[in-house]
């Protein structure tokens, strides 16, 4: 089932999801975690560190499992996601460190990474709580149009529309990394529950076919109408290309 909570703005959107996430981790203090990366979360993330500052909630026994990485980039490199991670999450919390996974992009072997990867997530009992972005073409994680909804962690071509998107965070756009190891779209079905976050106008086409469409792989974010338990936390631009009643 996908429920629709819509907002008025960004803040209200990043604590709206702060909240439910906070709960979560009160409720199970050991909850396992699915985080995502870019722009979007960045106001969720801090919240969390404020409520920890001020209320103490803890993440000591948390567990996280980051969606993707870029392959090529070391975790010190300031434009990985595991750089990103640690810089606006992590170093903010009492969160182990050795229990916060971000795939490796830059081993020998990365098919093995894959394998590894996705053996760490089953070890851990799977993700209670998997939050979300969506790329404005559709794209979850970096499963882009065309990848099987069957599809566990793997290696994958970032598509042209992805790496324009992404230019902004690097000083050029050949600087951009072209491929990464993201969890793949059964991996991300399997979580009990997902909080997908949109904001803005530049999301209203893809909530717009979201919502709108049929389920099919030319849209990977269409298989979430297939999850039982999806909240869509977006603001009214988001929303303004939807025909919802919420």
């Amino acid at each position: 089932m996908m429920e629709i909570i819509k907002v008025t703005s960004y803040e209200e959107m990043s604590k709206t999801a702060a909240d439910y996430i906070i709960r979560k981790v009160r409720q199970h203090r050991d909850a396992t975690l699915g985080l995502a990366t870019g722009s979007t979360p960045v106001g969720t993330y801090k919240r969390l560190i404020e409520d920890h500052r001020c209320n103490k909630t803890s993440y000591k026994n948390v567990t996280t499992f980051n969606l993707d990485e870029y392959i090529g980039l070391s975790g010190e490199n300031p434009q990985s996601y595991r750089y990103f991670m640690d810089s606006v999450l992590f170093n903010h919390l009492d969160i182990q460190k050795e229990n916060t996974f971000v795939p490796n992009g830059t081993l020998e072997d990365l098919r093995e990474e894959c394998r590894n990867y996705e053996s760490k997530l089953k070890n851990h009992g799977g993700i209670d709580l998997q939050i979300l972005g969506i790329g404005n073409n559709g794209h979850i994680g970096f499963n882009e149009p065309g990848t099987p909804f069957s599809s566990i962690t793997h290696i994958v071509d970032l598509a042209d529309s992805t790496i324009k998107a992404n230019a902004r965070f690097f000083n050029t756009i050949e600087e951009v990394p072209t491929q990464a190891i993201t969890m793949g779209i059964s991996t991300i079905m399997q979580s009990r529950e997902i909080l997908l976050l949109a904001s803005g106008e530049a999301k209203a086409d893809a909530i717009q076919k979201l919502l709108g469409n049929g389920v099919n792989e030319h849209f990977p974010a269409s298989i979430l109408k297939n999850h039982p338990n999806v909240k869509v936390i977006a603001d009214e631009a988001a929303l303004s290309a939807s025909k919802v009643s919420v």
